[in-house]
């Protein structure tokens, strides 16, 4: 019955001895891979055939040796013909052990067919299971195993992970004006723009949408993830050319490390969540990483979109004025309206805040508009050579009713149009150009001024500014800050935007002046207007009708000599470690070199402390200066941007470290530190040691 099997094809039959070596092999079976019984019997099954035990899709097979080794029976097992050398050949196998008369192992006999065609159309299948169909990039289904497969595996290895969660900026808006073929062309162009940055550093997959992830073993330092998500932002804000069109988008990135954010693949993922959500609400075209403070945040945006719709209605939206000056005579030349949000029992909240949220909540239209007219009925109040200029947001610019808005507040007020200045950022080029470029011919015609607002600073294009017929070009406070320090190429910035602005006959404005040598290097360069704190902050309406009635026009320059490194006030409670002790400090303020403390008494200079700044972050530092309770301290390693306007450490204290000093393993959502020497315990010294380790210290 088996000779009739072999002889009709319908099936091949091998055999090997108790040494692996085969014994026989169907005629047919050889002939299929273009062999004979002289190339094959007699050598090792191993040297014949393998196992795929590297294959994505069979790796938890044991290799073929182990199988024979073992003498157990032998069940579908798929495996590559190693000898059939002109093609990929793979063969499915069974086998039974066979035993001699005295009842010893004498090999294997079993049966084979050829399913490389079938495992071809399985591995398709599977690829297209795990894979995604538009990009090639791994799905969200494949991307969730593999970060719950390298995190299980990391744990016991003591490993880091960081992932970076990416979500495109204005990507709908090219959706909706150039259609959905020309979306996914883009989101294709992404992903291989993505690749090309990162190579085989770590998987990529797209979860969906415009949402991709980025996973990244072995890194924790948040210096290098920092520069990555820079040029990652940088790089995929380049324009590009879609179906003949052009469109340009940005990206948000939140960024969260295994083990310090989540030892869990869902901790990890809603970190980076959290992350990716805080980047957007600073501006997007950032990044952000996660802090245990975002937890925080998060609930309170909650509370303010709550309070948001309330608003406008109850009255606790007002508008302040920062004056722009002439930059020849310090007189004031224009105001920018500032919107702010004096809340009743939070006081404060910052347009940072509250603008994206109204933004996505569909009302940022309704407050435009009420801050038009607000302001032009405020202008009637003031002496008719000021103007004013108001900030649009791009969603208001874009809305089918802007124009008309306008037109309706103009009239109603009777304000002189030349004494209105609508500030533009360069997004609002993103998407349908004609359209926007015939809105500004109209809003000329009408005879309001045009400023474009934070110029340089994501999407510029020379060909906006000879085809917009802007009045005005404010250089971003980022490239003034700092524009006098040496080896900053901010001047030549500077210098370039005002030489260009000065042939196409536009004003300029250098905002966020602070100190004397960036006023004396601005307008060394020729800027026609100045704007910063180093004159004035935001004042009330009733402050300048004040000043204007008393014949004050000139605002003089007040404010330190020169620039240096961006400090952060603060005030919260911080931890310092000397010795074998922890006591409790007042952080007073921040930059990246050093910090003021308040809390020790006659500290002795030279004397090196380390500062748990919470979130398992450790700086060593030196004291510099020491008056009483206060401390000047420095740092050892400078501390670097957390994508928006915070500091943090490179490193953090990972977790594996502080089990090994006897805390649970878990995710720092708080400093570890602090809870391993609550009420200021003295803290045994090889923990010290440890701590002080993760910050590159022996």
């Amino acid at each position: 019955m088996l000779a009739g099997l072999e002889s009709a094809d319908l099936g091949w039959f091998w055999e090997c001895d108790a040494k692996g070596c085969l014994t026989y092999l169907s005629q047919s079976a050889m002939s299929a891979i273009g062999l004979t019984s002289d190339d094959l019997i007699g050598r090792e099954l191993t040297e014949i055939l393998a196992t795929g035990d590297s294959d994505d899709y069979d790796s938890t097979s044991r290799p073929l040796k182990f199988r024979i080794a073992s003498r157990s029976p032998i069940s579908r097992l798929n495996v590559q013909v190693l000898a059939d050398k002109s093609r990929e050949v793979w063969w499915e196998i069974s086998a039974t052990p066979k035993l001699d008369g005295n009842g010893e192992f004498a090999g294997f006999y079993g049966i084979a067919r050829d399913n490389t065609n079938s495992l071809a159309q399985s591995r398709d299948s599977e690829r297209a299971a795990q894979y995604d169909s538009l990009t090639g990039l791994a799905n969200r289904h494949r991307m969730t195993r593999k970060l719950g497969q390298t995190l299980d595996a990391f744990k016991q290895s003591k490993r880091s992970c960081a992932i970076m969660l990416l979500d495109l900026d204005r990507f709908k808006k090219v959706n909706d004006t150039l259609g959905h073929p020309a979306g996914d062309e883009l989101l294709k162009q992404v992903a291989v723009r993505i690749k090309q940055l990162f190579g085989d550093q770590g998987e990529i997959g797209r979860l969906g949408g415009d949402e991709f992830q980025i996973m990244l073993p072995d890194i924790d330092d948040r210096g290098e993830l920092g520069d990555l998500s820079k040029r990652l932002v940088q790089m995929l804000s380049q324009p590009y050319s879609v179906g003949g069109s052009r469109a340009i988008i940005g990206c948000s990135i939140g960024i969260a490390v295994a083990p310090y954010d989540g030892i869990e693949a869902s901790e990890l993922v809603k970190a980076a969540d959290l992350a990716l959500y805080a980047a957007k609400d600073a501006g997007r075209g950032t990044y952000r990483f996660y802090s245990s403070e975002l937890s925080r945040s998060a609930d309170w945006r909650q509370r303010i979109e709550d309070d948001l719709r309330d608003a406008l209605s109850q009255g606790q939206l007002l508008v302040q004025y920062q004056p722009i000056v002439d930059a020849k005579t310090h007189m004031i030349a224009s105001l920018e309206a500032l919107l702010r949000w004096e809340h009743p029992e939070r006081g404060r909240v910052s347009p940072a805040e509250f603008v994206p949220v109204a933004e996505e909540l569909g009302i940022i239209n309704e407050i435009g508009e009420w801050v038009l007219e607000e302001v032009c009925t405020q202008l009637s109040n003031c002496p008719p050579e000021v103007r004013a200029a108001i900030n649009v947001s791009p969603i208001q610019f874009a809305s089918g009713k802007f124009y008309a808005a306008v037109d309706r507040i103009l009239t109603k007020t009777g304000v002189d149009p030349a004494r209105v200045e609508l500030e533009i950022t360069e997004s609002v080029f993103v998407g349908d150009l004609e359209r926007t470029l015939n809105l500004f011919k109209k809003l000329k015609k009408r005879g309001v001024r045009l400023s474009l607002d934070d110029f340089g600073t994501g999407y510029s294009s020379l060909s906006y500014l000879r085809d917009a017929p802007f009045d005005k070009i404010k250089i971003d406070q980022s490239f003034v800050r700092g524009c006098s320090v040496e080896d900053n190429n901010n001047s030549a910035l500077v210098c370039a935007i005002v030489s260009m602005a000065n042939a196409l006959k536009m004003e300029t404005v250098a905002e966020g002046i602070e100190t004397k040598d960036e006023l004396a290097m601005v307008k060394g360069h020729g800027a026609t207007h100045l704007q910063g704190y180093l004159f004035s902050g935001p004042i009330s309406i009733e402050e300048l009708i004040t000043r204007f009635e008393n014949k004050e026009f000139e605002f003089k320059p007040r404010g330190p000599e020169k620039y240096r490194a961006e400090r952060r006030t603060e005030f919260r409670k911080i931890g310092v470690i000397h010795g074998d002790s922890r006591y409790n400090v007042f952080l007073r303020n921040l930059s990246k070199t050093g910090a003021r403390i308040e809390g020790m008494l006659d500290v002795p200079v030279g004397t090196e402390l380390v500062l748990d700044l919470g979130d398992g972050q450790l700086a060593v530092a030196t004291v510099r200066r020491s008056e009483g309770f206060s401390q000047g301290v420095e740092f050892e390693t400078k501390l670097i941007s957390d994508g928006d306007k915070g500091l943090c450490t490179r490193h953090r204290v990972s977790p594996y470290q502080i089990e090994a000093a006897g805390r649970p393993l878990g995710a720092l959502t708080n400093s570890a530190v602090t809870a391993y020497t609550s009420g200021g315990q003295s803290m045994p010294k090889a923990f010290v040691e440890v701590d002080i380790s993760a910050q590159g210290r022996a």
